[in-house]
């Protein structure tokens, strides 16, 4: 069964909403025009609020939806962890998008929200008072995601590993923002 769901978790998180969105309203495909990235933060450059809010909720499902399913199947909470990351790593290298995908925060934050409350919390906390202060998506991606761990290690140790295995993984997809942070080029809003 757990096998089967981490499948069925990556073929829902390779469910590219900001393509889909942009198909259905006409828009242009969002990884070619700003970041190239389809995520939330790219559609409001490429399509406006609306679609962009409904990226955001679609992608925070698509993480959220698999976790609840497992629950529901009884998995203990490091394999619900395990499930959860298939989904984000389906939308960073989604099987119906030739693995051209996103960078999985709005994902993994609804997988946080389904697995441990407090770290979804405090991500988000994190997240916007990271934006507010910048101005700049990417930052606050990067700072708020690895600082759930010291949380995880303390309160819930067996969501560490595979939540260590998501923040390399969301890191690293944004090691080109990392570049043009440092080298002061980074997009703000």
């Amino acid at each position: 069964m757990f096998a089967l769901l981490v499948i069925l978790a990556y073929l829902l998180g390779s469910v590219s909403f900001a393509i889909l969105l942009s198909q259905l309203a006409g828009r242009p495909d969002p990884r070619a025009y700003g970041s190239g990235n389809p995520g939330a933060t790219n559609m409001v450059r490429t399509a406006g609020k609306r679609l962009a809010i409904l990226t955001l909720l679609g992608d925070l499902l698509k993480g959220l939806a698999p976790i609840f399913i497992a629950k529901m199947l009884g998995l203990n909470l490091q394999q619900q962890a395990w499930v959860g990351l298939a989904a984000v790593v389906g939308h960073m290298y989604p099987l119906y998008f030739r693995f051209h995908g996103g960078k999985g925060v709005a994902t993994a934050a609804g997988v946080f929200l389904g697995l441990y409350l407090p770290a979804a919390l405090l991500a988000t906390a994190l997240w916007l008072l990271t934006f507010a202060t910048t101005r700049t998506s990417s930052l606050a991606a990067l700072i708020a995601t690895p600082l759930t761990l010291p949380l995880l290690a303390w309160l819930q140790p067996s969501l560490l590993l595979p939540v260590s295995v998501l923040t390399a993984l969301i890191v690293w997809r944004h090691r080109g923002n990392l570049r043009d942070l440092f080298a002061g080029r980074e997009r703000q809003f």
